[in-house]
C-alpha cells in the first residue's frame, strides 16, 4: 500500500531563504535580472522531492489583501520592512516553475499561508496522511499532532529537524501544544507586532501556564499573582486576549485537500525548458532535463549549486489553479515576512544536505592563530605589541545584548588576517577592572584607530566600566550600510557575502534563544576563545574589503562626515539615558483606566446591551446589526464587519457611541503600550531609561530607536502628548531644552527643486502653507481661509511622496475631482516641484540610484522595471529618498557639531534624546542661555541649503519633555 505522505510548503519560507542564501554572490542574467530566489527555490523543491519522496505536495502562498487579523488589530505586522525588489520580481517566475513541476499553488484571498497550511494539514490528517509542514516558523507548533509535524530546514548544513508534540512542548516549556497560542498571547510576537502583555517574556509565560494551564486562567487569577507581575497581567487582559486570537492559526480556510490534485506527478518538460531558458539556467536544464538551452553565459554559481537529478515521476495529472502573477507585487504583508524568515538567510535547503553551502570556508578549514591571553605578564606583552599598531579590531563578549545591563566576559583583538588574541574576564568585577587598567594605555592612545562591527555596543560596554576609547573608530556595519543600505548587516551574513566564510554561530556556543539558552560564562574558555577571536579577525578582514567600496561607490563623505563620527555621540547619549517620573505614570495609568471605564460604560449605555468592546466581531454586530449605523457596512473575508479606525472615523459624525469607542481604544492602547511599559524599562543601576539608537536600519538614513522606542511616543492627541510629562531632568539642578527644525523637509524640497515661488516664501519668512494656498486658490494671502491652508498643507506634504487625487480626496474628505483640481493648480504654480520629480526619476533611470545633499545613495534596482507597480514604487522612493535622507543627514550633522561644541565648552549639560527632527537636552540651570545659543547656531549651520533657503531651528525649555517641546 502506497505511503500517504503530504508536504505542505510555506512558500515564502523557501523563497526568502533562497534569495538570501545567494546574496553574497548574486546570480545575474545577461539581461541584468537577479535570479537568486528563482534558482535557490527550484533547487530546494527538487531536493525535497528527491530526498523526502513525498507522495503528495502543495505550495502555499500568502494572498493579497487585508486579513481578519488586520481587522482585529490595525497594527498587526505594522513593523514590517521593505522586501527586496529583486525578490518580489521573482514571484511570477517561481509560480511558473511550480506549475511546470505540476505542483498545486494554493492561495486564498484574505488568508496567510499559515492558515492555508493549517487547514489542509488537518483535512489530510483526518483521511490518514502523514503531514509535514515545511517551515521554520515557531507558530506552527500549535498544529502538531502524532500525524502532523513541523519539517524545519537544517541549519548550516546540519540535519533537518522534525518536530512533533514532544519536541514542541520541550522547546516552549509547556505541557500541551495548544498552549503555544497561550504563550504567544502572554509574551506576544515582535515579528508580527503582536503585543502580548508588556513585561511578560517567554520564561515568565511558561511559568504562568505551568501553574494556571491556560491564558484565560492566568488572566482570571491576576489578583493571586504577587507584585507588579499581577498588576501587569490585570492591565494587559484585553491585549492578551486579542494577541492570542492574532496568534491562532485559522483552520476553516475555504480550500480543500484533494488527493488526486496534490499527488506528485510528471513535470511539464516544455514549460520548464521555456522558463529555464528565460532565466538562463543552462546547467540546471542539462542536469534535470538533459537538454541544451540557449547560448547565454552561465552564472558562476549555477554549476556549484545544481547537484540534483529529477525524482522518479509518479503517475497522475494535475489541473494547477490559475495564478495571478502580479498579486504579490503589491502585497502589504510580504515585507513583514523578512523579519520572521531572517534565519533562513544562512540556512541551506531542505533535506539537510547542505546543497547551498557553496564550499564556504570555516574555522575548521582555515589556518589561524588565535591566542588565549590570561596572565598579567601576557596582557602586558600584548599591550606592548598592540601599541605598535595603527589599527586594531576589537570585539567584546558579554553576558547579554543590553550594553547598559550586561557584564564583560572577554575582549578579543586582531590586527592581521587569521591572527587574534582573546582575554577572558572573570565574574569578579574587581578583577575585570584590574584587567582593564592593564589595557588602559591602549584605550587612551589617540593615534590608534579601532575597528569594530557595531562598535557602539563595545564602546558602551567599556564605558560602563569607566573606560573611554580616545582614538578614532571605523565601523564595518556602517561601511556596509552606506554602500549597501538594503543589505543584511550581521557579521555572519557579511562574512559569507564578502569572504566566502561561515563563522561560528552563537547558537553553537550557548544554544538557541529560549528557556534553555546558556550564558556565555558557562562555555569553556578555549571554545569562547575561538569564537571571540574569530569575530575580531573576520571583522578586520571585512574592513579591508569594505573600505575601498566607499570610494568605488562614492559614499566616503557620508561615511566619514556623518555616520562614523555619530557613533561616539550616540554612545554618549545612550549612556546618559533619560529619567522617568514613575509616580506620574502610575497616577496617569489610573486616570486613563478610569476614563477608559467611563467610555466603555457609555458605549454599553448607548448600545443598550453589554458586550466585549475589545472584540471587533461583537462590536461590528452591535454597530451594524443592533444599532444599524450603516446599512452598507462592509464585511471582511471572514464574514464579520470591518471596525477598523478608518471605518469608525467615517461614522463618528453619526453617533456619539463611535467617539466613545475610539476614546476607549486610544486610552487602553496608551496604557498598555506606554504608560505601563515604561516603568518596567528603567535600568536598576542608573535609575534611567536607556534607548538604543540604530544607525543602519532605515534606508533613508533616519535613526531608529529601540528597547524602548522613544521616537514613537505619541504626539498627535492630547492624551498621548501627556506621556511626555513623564520624561524629566535628572535632578532639580537641571531643566529640559528641546530644539527642533522648522518644516525642514519642505525647506529641503524648495532648496533642491529650486522652485522660485517656494524658495522665496521661505526666504521671506512666510507661512509656507498659507503661501501655497494663496497660489493654489489664486487669492491674496490675507484671504486664505483656515480650510484652504489645511488643504494646501496636505498637498505640500503629500505630493512629493506620490500622493495622487485619490489619496488627497481620502485624506481631506473631498471629491476626487476637487482633489485633482487642487493638484493640477499646485503643479502649475510650483513648476519647479514637478521638474524636480521628473528630473530625479530620469536621473535614477540613467544611474540606478538617487542621492542626498551629503551624497548618501539609495540604489533602485526596479527603477526601470517593466512592471508598473514595482516601477512606481521605485519612482516614489527616488523622489522622497533625497528629501528624507537630506533631513536625516542634517540632524546627524547637527548632533555631531553640538556634541563637539559642548565638549569644547566643558558643559555639564547632556544631549540625551533624538526624535526625528528634534533634540532633547538635560540642561544644567547655569548653562541654559549658553546652550540655547550653541544649539541653534549649530543646528542652523549644520548643512547649508542651496538656493538661499534658510534653515530655522526653534528651542523651548521646561520641567519635562512636554513643556520643553
Amino acid at each position: 500500500m502506497e505511503q500517504k505522505k503530504l508536504f505542505l510548503v510555506d512558500a515564502f519560507a523557501i523563497i526568502f531563504r533562497a534569495y538570501y542564501a545567494l546574496i553574497r554572490s548574486p546570480r545575474i542574467t545577461s539581461k541584468g535580472k537577479n535570479t537568486n530566489a528563482q534558482f535557490g527555490f527550484t533547487n530546494a523543491i527538487i531536493d525535497l522531492l528527491k530526498n523526502q519522496k513525498p507522495s503528495h505536495i502543495a505550495i502555499c502562498f500568502d494572498s493579497k489583501g487585508e486579513t481578519e487579523r488586520h481587522v482585529d488589530f490595525a497594527d498587526y505586522k505594522a513593523n514590517r520592512q521593505e522586501a527586496p525588489e529583486d525578490l518580489l520580481l521573482a514571484i511570477p517566475d517561481i509560480k511558473r516553475i511550480v506549475k511546470a513541476l505540476d505542483i498545486p499553488i494554493i492561495e486564498v484571498t484574505g488568508y496567510e499561508a499559515d492558515d492555508i497550511v493549517g487547514t489542509l494539514a488537518k483535512q489530510a490528517s483526518a483521511v490518514g496522511y502523514e503531514v509535514l509542514m515545511v517551515t521554520p516558523d515557531k507558530d506552527y507548533g500549535q498544529l502538531v499532532s502524532d500525524t502532523i509535524k513541523i519539517y524545519k530546514p537544517g541549519y548550516q548544513g546540519g540535519d533537518v529537524e522534525i518536530m512533533g508534540p514532544k519536541e514542541v512542548c520541550a522547546k516552549w516549556g509547556i505541557s500541551r501544544v495548544d498552549q503555544v497560542i497561550d504563550m504567544l498571547g502572554l509574551m506576544g510576537d515582535a515579528v508580527d507586532n503582536i503585543p502580548g502583555i508588556p513585561g511578560v517574556g517567554e520564561k515568565t509565560a511558561a511559568k504562568l501556564l505551568a501553574e494556571y494551564d491556560t491564558l484565560e486562567n492566568v488572566l482570571d487569577n491576576a489578583h493571586n499573582i504577587k507584585g507588579k507581575m499581577g498588576e501587569k497581567i490585570a492591565a494587559g487582559r484585553a491585549s492578551a486576549i486579542m494577541s492570542k486570537k492574532l496568534a491562532t492559526i485559522i483552520l476553516n480556510v475555504p480550500c480543500q485537500f484533494n488527493e488526486a490534485d496534490f499527488k506528485v506527478s510528471d513535470w511539464h518538460k516544455d514549460e520548464l525548458i521555456q522558463v529555464f531558458e528565460e532565466l538562463e539556467f543552462r546547467t540546471m536544464a542539462k542536469r534535470l532535463l538533459d537538454v541544451e538551452i540557449g547560448n547565454a553565459p552561465t552564472p558562476q554559481t549555477e554549476g556549484q549549486l545544481d547537484m540534483f537529478s529529477p525524482p522518479t515521476p509518479q503517475g497522475g495529472s494535475l489541473a494547477t489553479p490559475q495564478v495571478n502573477k502580479s498579486v504579490f507585487l503589491t502585497n502589504p504583508d510580504i515585507d513583514s515576512k523578512i523579519e520572521k524568515l531572517k534565519i533562513l538567510a544562512q540556512t541551506p535547503p531542505l533535506g539537510g544536505g547542505g546543497a547551498w553551502d557553496l564550499a564556504l570556508a570555516t574555522i575548521a578549514t582555515t589556518e589561524h592563530t588565535y591566542t588565549l591571553i590570561q596572565s598579567k605578564a601576557e596582557i602586558e606583552n600584548l599591550v606592548t605589541l598592540l601599541l605598535q599598531q595603527a589599527e586594531i579590531c576589537m570585539d567584546t563578549e558579554t553576558t547579554g545584548l543590553d550594553a547598559m545591563a550586561c557584564e564583560l566576559v572577554g575582549i578579543s583583538f586582531s590586527y592581521q588576517k587569521t591572527a587574534a588574541y582573546y582575554i577572558p574576564c572573570p565574574e569578579n568585577q574587581t578583577e575585570v577592572n584590574e584587567i582593564l587598567s592593564l589595557l588602559q594605555p591602549l584605550f587612551t592612545h589617540k593615534n590608534i584607530t579601532w575597528v569594530g562591527q557595531n562598535i557602539k555596543y563595545d564602546l558602551l560596554v567599556l564605558k560602563n566600566y569607566g573606560v573611554t576609547i580616545e582614538g578614532g573608530i571605523l565601523d564595518t556595519m556602517l561601511m556596509h550600510y552606506v554602500t549597501e543600505p538594503e543589505g543584511k548587516r550581521s557579521m555572519d551574513a557579511m562574512a559569507m557575502q564578502y569572504l566566502n566564510y561561515n563563522p561560528i554561530s552563537i547558537t553553537e556556543l550557548i544554544g538557541k534563544k529560549g528557556v534553555n539558552q546558556a550564558d556565555m560564562r558557562s562555555v569553556a574558555i578555549e571554545t569562547v576563545k575561538e569564537y571571540a577571536a574569530e569575530d575580531a579577525d573576520i571583522t578586520l578582514q571585512l574592513k579591508h574589503i569594505l573600505l575601498p567600496t566607499l570610494t568605488q561607490k562614492e559614499v566616503e563623505k557620508v561615511f566619514y562626515e556623518v555616520e562614523n563620527p555619530l557613533v561616539k555621540v550616540l554612545a554618549n547619549m545612550e549612556y546618559e539615558g533619560v529619567k522617568i517620573d514613575v509616580e506620574f505614570l502610575n497616577n496617569y495609568e489610573k486616570e486613563l483606566q478610569q476614563e477608559a471605564d467611563i467610555a466603555e460604560q457609555s458605549v454599553y449605555n448607548q448600545a443598550g446591551i453589554k458586550f466585549n468592546l475589545a472584540s471587533p466581531k461583537q462590536l461590528g454586530e452591535v454597530l451594524f446589526d443592533h444599532l444599524k449605523l450603516d446599512p452598507k457596512a462592509k464585511k471582511t473575508k471572514t464574514g464579520q464587519y470591518a471596525t477598523g479606525e478608518d471605518v469608525l472615523n467615517k461614522l463618528a459624525k453619526q453617533h456619539k457611541i463611535v467617539d466613545d469607542i475610539l476614546a476607549f481604544r486610544e486610552l487602553t492602547k496608551l496604557n498598555n503600550t506606554y504608560v505601563q511599559a515604561l516603568p518596567t524599562m528603567v535600568n536598576s543601576k542608573t535609575g534611567r531609561v536607556h534607548t538604543s539608537y540604530s544607525q543602519a536600519i532605515a534606508v533613508t538614513g533616519r535613526l531608529s530607536s529601540v528597547n524602548p522606542n522613544l521616537q514613537n511616543i505619541p504626539v498627535r492627541t492630547p492624551k498621548g502628548r501627556e506621556i511626555r510629562k513623564a520624561f524629566i531632568p535628572r535632578n532639580t539642578d537641571y531643566t529640559f531644552l528641546s530644539a527642533d527644525y522648522s518644516q525642514i523637509e519642505l525647506r529641503i524640497v524648495a532648496a533642491i527643486s529650486g522652485d522660485p515661488a517656494m524658495c522665496q516664501a521661505f526666504i521671506d519668512g512666510k507661512d509656507i502653507h498659507t503661501a501655497t494656498a494663496a497660489k493654489v486658490y489664486n487669492v491674496a494671502e490675507a484671504d486664505v481661509t483656515k480650510e484652504m491652508r489645511y488643504k494646501a498643507k496636505s498637498v505640500n506634504f503629500g505630493i512629493i511622496y506620490g500622493q495622487g487625487a485619490f489619496g488627497l480626496a481620502e485624506n481631506l474628505g473631498i471629491s476626487r475631482s476637487e482633489a485633482k483640481e487642487i493638484i493640477d493648480n499646485y503643479k502649475r504654480e510650483f513648476t519647479g516641484i514637478q521638474k524636480y520629480m521628473d528630473d530625479t526619476i530620469n536621473f535614477a533611470k540613467e544611474n540606478g540610484y538617487v542621492q542626498t545633499l551629503m551624497g548618501r545613495k539609495r540604489w533602485l534596482a526596479d527603477i526601470n522595471s517593466s512592471n508598473f507597480t514595482v516601477r512606481g514604487f521605485a519612482e516614489r522612493n527616488a523622489i522622497n529618498s533625497p528629501i528624507q535622507g537630506s533631513a536625516a543627514d542634517m540632524i546627524k550633522l547637527a548632533m555631531i557639531k553640538i556634541d563637539a561644541a559642548m565638549q569644547l565648552a566643558n558643559l555639564k549639560s547632556k544631549m540625551i534624546l533624538q526624535v526625528h527632527d528634534e533634540l532633547i537636552f538635560d540642561t544644567h540651570l547655569s548653562e541654559v542661555a549658553t546652550l540655547k545659543s550653541l544649539i541653534l547656531a549649530n543646528m542652523q549651520t549644520a548643512m547649508v541649503l542651496p538656493n538661499g533657503v534658510p534653515v530655522i531651528a526653534e528651542c523651548g525649555e521646561g520641567r519635562n519633555w512636554l513643556e520643553a517641546h
